[in-house]
């Protein structure tokens, strides 16, 4: 199956306490069916004290599930669907399914 949500992508929140919130992709686990958002889904991690590293409390992204993400179209921002198409040199692209404009470079 060919990947809807990539790595860079612009996604938009759908559900959870970031509802409406917008931002980078970091890292796709597909296995897991989640991904890594930048300033998306941020938790408290308490550090051990390490000979590399002091002790503290950290803040960083944790994973998301990929149902609750939705790409955001390249126009306007807002949340769209994914398609998929065939262009005239017979790449297949990613297009938004609300404004028609291709995802893919």
């Amino acid at each position: 199956m060919a990947a809807k949500i990539k790595k860079g992508d612009k996604v938009v929140v759908l559900s959870g306490r970031d509802k409406g919130r917008s931002g980078e992709v970091l890292q796709v686990l597909p296995k897991d069916e989640r991904a890594i958002v930048r300033g998306i889904n941020l938790v408290k991690r308490h550090q051990r004290q390490t000979q590399k590293q002091e002790a503290g409390i950290y803040t960083k992204e944790a994973t998301i599930h990929l149902s609750n993400l939705a790409i955001a179209d390249p126009k306007d921002g807002k949340q769209t669907r994914v398609g998929f198409k065939i262009l005239e040199d017979g790449r297949k692209v990613r297009f938004a399914k609300h404004s028609g404009d291709v995802i893919d470079g």
